[in-house]
């Protein structure tokens, strides 16, 4: 039961850095496009290349 004297704020510390960490994203605009990356990683850039 000791243990529990440092694994609690341990845990709730990293709850907050977790969740400073999302706050942060939020703010610099991570979520602004989320439909833009997914086309992009599909999309094809360069014309195929003509037969040999």
């Amino acid at each position: 039961m000791e243990v529990l004297v440092y694994l609690v704020p341990i845990a709730l510390a990293l709850g907050l850095i977790g969740l400073l960490g999302f706050l942060w994203s939020l703010r610099s605009g991570q979520y602004d496009d989320l439909d833009g990356a997914g086309w992009r990683a599909i999309a094809d850039d360069e014309p195929p290349l003509p037969p040999a």
